[in-house]
């Protein structure tokens, strides 16, 4: 067909050459493995502000595994090589009372009874790189509004190596409970996203922790205050991550919310 920059044919040609935009990635082909499945993990960040960058990383979290011991040779069986369980449950042989998610904690405990603490730590620090990095990509194309705040679900997938791998962010993450321990998460994470919001302005903006959530950036990275490493003559801090670890967010929202002498609560 001729290209012809006249009147309305020239306006027919430019919608029949509009481009669609795609985005490919690459396929992690060795995927770590628990009882010969795959699985990945969906993580929740909120952050509070862009600019300048304010963002919580929440201490509990899943792991998703597919149904189906993982194979190269079924790369078209969604059941082997998705770990989604709007996906999963749909396959001939799910259990919806057993269902396929780990809570984070059992992950931690499982990878550190495995590989050791170190290296788990370590993986856990790579994944909170991961976390700010992504913020930062966007940091100054986002909308920022005082007034504004978004909980990210986070997917992350680790290989053979224990190298974790971005699959992607999701903006308004699904909060359907697919069992009743899903349930009390979501109840919880939801609850403790208010808290850290704090409409009622309840806290003084210096926490750490409020609830469930860590406060992992503001402004630049936060460390814990509880650690303390010393080697070589020089002290190492450690960014304030407890992904993974003991979410003592009740026994913590109680003191943290515990009116002062005088204070009348509404």
């Amino acid at each position: 067909m001729e290209w012809k920059k006249d009147g309305i044919r020239f306006e027919e040609q430019k919608e029949e050459a509009q481009v669609e935009s795609h985005v490919a990635q690459r396929y992690i082909e060795n995927p770590y493995l628990i009882n010969g499945r795959k699985f990945d993990l969906r993580v929740y960040v909120l952050v509070t502000s862009y600019l300048p960058l304010k963002a919580w990383l929440y201490r509990d979290g899943f792991a998703r595994f597919s149904n189906t011991r993982f194979s190269l040779s079924s790369i078209d069986d969604q059941y082997v090589h998705l770990t989604n369980v709007a996906v999963q449950k749909t396959a001939p042989d799910y259990d919806p009372e057993k269902g396929c998610k780990w809570q984070m904690q059992q992950l931690r405990r499982y990878l550190t009874a495995k590989h050791g603490r170190e290296r788990v730590e370590a993986l856990f620090n790579e994944i909170y790189n991961i976390f700010i990095r992504s913020l930062q990509s966007v940091q100054k194309v986002i909308i920022n509004d005082k007034h504004c705040f978004e909980l990210y679900g986070y997917d992350i997938l680790l290989d053979q190596d224990l190298k974790p791998w971005l699959l992607e962010v999701n903006a308004s993450p699904s909060l359907t409970a697919s069992s009743q321990e899903d349930y009390e998460l979501k109840y919880r994470l939801l609850e403790d996203t208010l808290h850290v919001v704090d409409m009622e302005g309840c806290l003084t903006g210096r926490e750490k922790q409020v609830g469930g959530f860590d406060l992992m950036w503001n402004d630049g990275p936060v460390y814990r205050e509880d650690v303390s490493l010393e080697a070589l003559g020089s002290t190492y801090q450690i960014a304030n991550t407890h992904l993974g670890c003991v979410n003592d967010r009740k026994k913590q929202l109680q003191q943290l919310l515990k009116p002062h002498p005088g204070q009348k609560r509404i």
